[in-house]
């Protein structure tokens, strides 16, 4: 009875061996399958947007109230610019086009406020941390971004949506602007802070986000 005993238990161990390798297999394939979501779901939601990103010249006051002066100046002169634009793909080369006159009109701003900063500004990808608005928000990652960088840009940025117009935009028509430009419902609701899970969400596109820059080196 002894050996029958001790036969069971080292059978009785081995199964709680298993069942722990298959717990762990399907905990990795869970989070396999949610990381592929997260960064899909981060890259096609960048895939839609063209963020604005204006850096100040320094810190100072009247260097910071400089930049929001040139920011709306830029805001206005884009939202001019891409009012035919009928998706991304368009206000992407609508923008690249009209580059050296959004430079000029920030420049102008500047000149307009007694400063002779340079500025220079630029279509290009940009890596942008989680970011809270009004009525949206946006998950950290890469995005195409228009950026204005003032005098040696070494004061704090700013940094909203360009494209679709989202920062020029009210809260209750967020959600009709962005559908109108091409993203779909499903980004909306990712985009949209009442959405549902909308903290782990973004968590993990954080999470697999910081991953995929780490593995990139």
């Amino acid at each position: 009875m002894q050996k029958i005993y001790i036969v069971d238990g080292v059978f009785m161990r081995r199964v709680k061996v298993e069942l722990v390798e298959i717990a762990v297999l399907v905990a990795l394939a869970f989070t396999l399958l949610w990381g592929t979501w997260s960064l899909q779901s981060q890259d096609r939601l960048a895939g839609q947007l063209i963020r604005l990103h204006v850096i100040a010249h320094s810190d100072a006051p009247a260097d910071q109230q400089l930049k929001l002066q040139v920011r709306d100046a830029v805001l206005e002169e884009a939202r001019q610019t891409l009012q035919q634009a009928g998706d991304r793909e368009i206000a992407q080369e609508t923008i690249r086009q009209t580059l050296s006159q959004l430079e000029k009109t920030a420049a102008e701003e500047i000149a307009a406020a007694g400063y002779d900063y340079p500025v220079s500004v630029r279509l290009e990808q940009t890596e942008f941390p989680h970011k809270d608005y009004e009525s949206f928000s946006l998950p950290s990652g890469e995005y195409l971004a228009l950026r204005v960088v003032i005098g040696e840009g070494a004061g704090e940025n700013w940094w909203c949506v360009v494209y679709p117009p989202l920062c020029m935009t009210a809260a209750t028509d967020m959600e009709e602007t962005a559908i109108t430009c091409g993203m779909d419902r499903e980004q909306v609701e990712l985009m949209k802070q009442k959405n549902t899970g909308y903290v782990v969400k973004f968590r993990s596109l954080e999470l697999w986000e910081q991953l995929r820059q780490w593995l990139s080196k």
